[in-house]
């Protein structure tokens, strides 16, 4: 059975940003309060007209060039998003054709703010299932802009949008035996509760005829981040017999510094080996997990070799992990 490793990393933002300051002038909020609550300062929000296949095609040209491959060596695209540029077809087929890749299979994977490590590790099972897949391209993109409701303070300051995208590579087409020989994705589990109500919008096709808005319980969601994202790092630990100290680098969905800081406690992790862009780019979703490795791979300079853990939470309730050896 194959193993897969990520061979590159990929980001885009868009170039609009949104201060804290910008939003007290929309809802009674400071920045001050901003920063205690959540760690953000600001958010990157898509201009009218950009799409969430644009944040895509873009994160997924940069992972590309930099894993030095041609387009038409990708076999799977796998879009994590809850904001698709349209109800079908998916977002990742819209993609796959701006891309012009012509020998990919590509679906879309609705997990929220798990979504990344939902597709992560559906592109690791296909890769061992399918020896045909070379090379898979997995993006995590979202315009949750679209999707918040501007005039609840509770939710709005909370998130942002962007893309970020990795190209996963298959060990089995390496081309020698020593190549890569000690990276790899290592292990992964993925949960979901069934409890629903606790983070949703307020609108959907079926139900309504349109997305509606985000709605969220801020309190019972940042308990169940917590203790279920700690739980799941744990049992990641024991599954390949290490401890947290084996770990060198922890990527979290970054929702707000205070769930980062309450897991890294309650697990004895030092800080210093967390990814942290919740001040710069808010709670992208999908996106949040790829835009922060993406920066740790470029501006902390984790190296190939290193023992990396993805971790997240989102609606549903989903969660998950992913730990690697990048």
């Amino acid at each position: 059975m194959s193993r897969s490793f990520i061979l590159s990393t990929g980001s885009c933002l868009p170039k609009k940003t949104l201060s804290n300051n910008e939003i007290a002038l929309m809802v009674e909020t400071s920045d001050e309060w901003i920063r205690q609550r959540t760690g953000i300062t600001q958010r990157h929000i898509a201009d009218e007209g950009e799409l969430t296949s644009d944040l895509a095609v873009n994160a997924a040209e940069n992972a590309i060039e930099k894993a030095q491959i041609s387009v038409n060596e990708v076999g799977l695209i796998i879009v994590a998003t809850t904001t698709p540029d349209k109800t079908f077809p998916s977002c990742a087929t819209i993609v796959q054709s701006k891309l012009k890749c012509k020998n990919a299979f590509a679906f879309d994977v609705q997990a929220a703010c798990s979504g990344f490590i939902y597709a992560v590790t559906i592109a690791d099972s296909l890769i061992k299932a399918n020896n045909r897949i070379k090379y898979a391209l997995v993006i995590g993109a979202e315009i949750m802009s679209r999707i918040v409701d501007w005039k609840d303070r509770s939710t709005c300051v909370l998130f942002g949008d962007g893309a970020g995208a990795v190209v996963i590579k298959s060990a089995a087409h390496c081309n020698e035996t020593t190549e890569h020989s000690t990276r790899g994705i290592m292990s992964a589990n993925l949960y979901s509760d069934g409890n629903v109500d606790v983070l949703c919008t307020s609108g959907g096709i079926s139900s309504t005829g349109d997305s509606g808005k985000i709605c969220m319980n801020g309190r019972e969601v940042f308990k169940c981040a917590v203790d279920k994202l700690t739980a799941s790092i744990e049992e990641t630990l024991k599954y390949n017999n290490l401890k947290i100290a084996d770990i060198d680098w922890l990527i979290p969905h970054q929702a707000n510094i205070r769930i980062i800081g309450a897991i890294v406690k309650k697990l004895g992790f030092s800080m210093e080996k967390v990814a942290n862009t919740v001040d710069q780019h808010a709670n992208t979703s999908a996106a949040s997990i790829p835009l922060a490795l993406d920066y740790a791979v470029q501006e902390l300079k984790i190296k190939p070799g290193s023992l990396g853990l993805l971790i997240a939470i989102g609606a549903g309730l989903t969660w998950g992990s992913v730990l690697l050896r990048y």
